[in-house]
């Protein structure tokens, strides 16, 4: 659409029909943000027909340009600009229906390619984030798979990010890592039209945007955001910019067109009014009793721009078929990076790379795993925030991500969990890549957004969550996570798992390769365990959530004991002492709640028989959660406080976390007291236990 002048009454009419629709959306819906779209239409339809390389008729092919609505809230802009775009399956029926039970347009954009919907966006900031991601996967792509003459990545990185995104502190983590990177494929808009929900923004803020991003090494410009020539020069110059991420910060009014309300925080996120809107729509000639108009004109001219973007389409799709007859090694690459294909041995596989005989931390285990899986799995690709050292992570046999060279599979994400977890996000919904990031588990509370995300948009992401538990010992409280076990298996579509020893450690990533429909944790150990079993084969029971691992007769049980992590072999000990008292407890090892879910109810029977009503869980966190599986006569030994600095040792035996303090909590609990301190052993006993 070289020929499109951005200046003429059509192309007025274009923006006008954006404007309008997405208020006839937030209209019909009784609610929403109508202001962003609206000061948003100018600089949204020129870049939508002039840069944006996005195939309607295709929304999946790989060298599109992605399109990321950071700000999430302006999603009717998304909507109609896809419908305008010609998307099948954003029909104006779906426009009608927005924010509607089973619609195609909730109130914040969810993550659907069908629909072009790239990534879930909507709390502030991971979409800036997100598209950092996407970048970043279209580098590697390009550095694995581009060869003279035959670009197959070339594509950019377009979004538009607000006032909130800025504000919120993901931005500067991220912003600080795409500018160390050089991500010239990135070119964001900035809306800055100062508005909050509660009011201006000189409220809260005083940045200076413009040396904020300079000093990130970004390259700035600033236009008029109703100036459609302005934004066309702009464009063309971040699209030139190569070395550097580009922002555009472009001056908008909120609610542009409208009467009264335009510049207010009223439009922010509430509907115009009919008044407003019918008055608006008279001020530009449009016809105030019909809804949802798109004038045939304006029609037309979206139709030949989708028709020039299906010609790029197609001269791509030769471009790639020639290339995959010349380079058919890199196609056969290409295909199990596209698919992310997992050896379907991969659990054999990496049991066989850990050593059971040995104690080692799980940490140390599961470093071994990976160094293993990343010799068959090409997707796979990941990092740390600056750990590691000690999450073992570093993949030794690969190059590290650099401005310079992203052919490698290290990333070095710096102290910044909460970008690492959105840009791990990014890379998912980029395709071809299954991404991994480790810290210690307490710093999942940084990353917790991005779990939830991740749930959401159902993306395969693995986060690698090392010194899982008081255990750490020393370094005392602010560093030993207590309830964050509870925290993560919270997230519906979430799947914890915390292995026992190396063997379960190593099925344990094989369960997170395997899970391509959603996000893992994996809770290691800083501390050596040894094994809790002779016969690796037993830790495939991982792959079910729970397993026996130590059985008794059924007729003889007293009881069962279920735990989890470096817990399990604790409890195996504890069991070996009660049955020289005649109390015989089976034991469960029990890795991952989600996983035990998805097994059939006579399978979850076999291992948590109904009838066995004494059961005890072990776990050095809190306790919450765990009654659904210790029921109304059960008990949890956990942690009802947080931790305290002192080597592992002593915390085991002060917290009662030794086979010792297992077998006194047990016997106590199964005479029949429901006392937590001594106080059955005095007089004056009033708990009412009868003792």
């Amino acid at each position: 659409m070289d020929k499109l002048n951005v200046e003429s009454e059509l192309s007025q009419r274009a923006v006008d029909t954006i404007r309008m629709l997405a208020v006839d959306m937030v209209e019909k819906a009784k609610s929403g943000h109508p202001g962003m779209p609206c000061g948003a239409a100018d600089y949204a339809f020129v870049l939508w027909t002039k840069f944006l390389n996005y195939d309607a008729k295709s929304p999946c092919w790989p060298n599109r340009d992605r399109f990321v609505l950071s700000a999430g809230h302006g999603s009717t802009l998304l909507y109609s600009l896809l419908h305008l775009a010609g998307n099948p399956e954003m029909t104006m029926d779906e426009l009608k229906s927005f924010r509607q039970w089973g619609s195609k347009t909730p109130g914040h954009p969810e993550a659907d390619l069908a629909t072009g919907v790239e990534t879930t966006t909507g709390p502030l900031g991971q979409g800036f984030a997100n598209g950092i991601g996407m970048a970043i996967g279209a580098k590697m792509m390009a550095a694995r798979f581009n060869r003279p003459g035959y670009d197959i990545i070339d594509h950019k990185i377009f979004g538009i990010v607000s006032d909130g995104d800025l504000m919120e502190g993901i931005s500067h983590e991220a912003a600080s890592i795409a500018g160390h990177l050089g991500l010239g494929n990135l070119i964001y808009i900035y809306d800055d039209n100062q508005i909050t929900i509660e009011g201006c923004t000189e409220l809260t803020c005083s940045d200076n945007v413009e040396l904020r991003f300079k000093s990130y090494n970004w390259h700035v410009q600033q236009v008029d955001g109703h100036n459609r020539k302005e934004i066309m020069a702009a464009l063309e110059a971040a699209v030139a910019e190569t070395s550097k991420p580009s922002i555009i910060i472009a001056k908008t009014c909120i609610a542009h067109g409208a009467p009264t309300k335009a510049g207010t925080r009223e439009s922010h996120g509430e509907p115009l009014g009919q008044e407003e809107v019918a008055q608006m729509k008279k001020n530009l000639g449009w016809p105030v009793d019909n809804p949802f108009f798109v004038p045939e004109d304006v029609r037309q001219l979206w139709a030949e721009v989708q028709s020039a973007k299906e010609t790029t389409r197609k001269q791509w799709e030769e471009m790639f078929k020639r290339w995959r007859e010349e380079y058919p090694e890199l196609a056969k690459m290409w295909d199990a990076m596209q698919e992310r294909q997992v050896p379907e041995n991969i659990t054999d596989i990496l049991l066989a790379s850990v050593d059971i005989s040995k104690t080692a931390a799980t940490r140390e285990s599961g470093g071994i795993a990976l160094q293993e899986a990343i010799k068959l799995i090409p997707s796979l690709v990941g990092g740390s925030a600056d750990l590691s050292p000690s999450t073992k992570t570093y993949i030794k046999a690969e190059k590290p991500i650099t401005k310079d060279d992203f052919e490698g599979r290290n990333f070095h994400f710096g102290i910044r969990e909460h970008a690492m977890g959105s840009i791990m996000n990014g890379l998912a919904l980029y395709g071809g890549f299954i991404p991994f990031g480790s810290t210690f588990l307490v710093f999942s509370d940084y990353t917790r957004p991005t779990h939830r995300l991740a749930a959401i948009n159902g993306s395969q992401v693995i986060y690698v969550y090392t010194h899982d538990s008081i255990f750490v010992g020393e370094d005392g409280p602010t560093h030993e996570p207590i309830e964050h076990f509870a925290s993560l298996r919270a997230i519906p579509g979430f799947t914890v798992i915390r292995p026992a020893d190396a063997a379960e450690t190593a099925v344990a990533w094989a369960a997170a390769l395997k899970n391509s429909d959603g996000p893992t944790a994996l809770m290691l150990s800083r501390q050596k365990i040894p094994s809790i079993t002779s016969n690796p084969e037993t830790a495939k029971g991982l792959e079910k959530g729970a397993y026996v691992v130590v059985d008794v007769p059924y007729e003889e049980m007293h009881g069962i004991l279920i735990a989890t992590g470096s817990e399990v072999h604790i409890a195996i000990e504890a069991q070996k002492l009660l049955a020289q008292e005649g109390i015989n407890f089976r034991v469960v090892s029990m890795p991952s709640f989600e996983l035990f879910e998805q097994q059939d109810e006579e399978y979850q029977e076999s291992v948590l028989p109904e009838e066995v009503e004494i059961r005890i869980a072990i776990e050095a966190g809190t306790t919450f959660g765990w009654e659904r599986y210790v029921g109304r006569w059960g008990l949890v030994i956990g942690m009802g406080r947080f931790g305290a600095s002192a080597p592992a040792p002593v915390l085991a035996e002060q917290f009662g976390f030794t086979a010792e303090g297992v077998v006194d909590i047990v016997k106590y609990y199964l005479s029949g007291c429901c006392c937590e301190d001594d106080c059955c052993c005095e007089d004056d006993c009033d708990c009412g236990c009868g003792e």
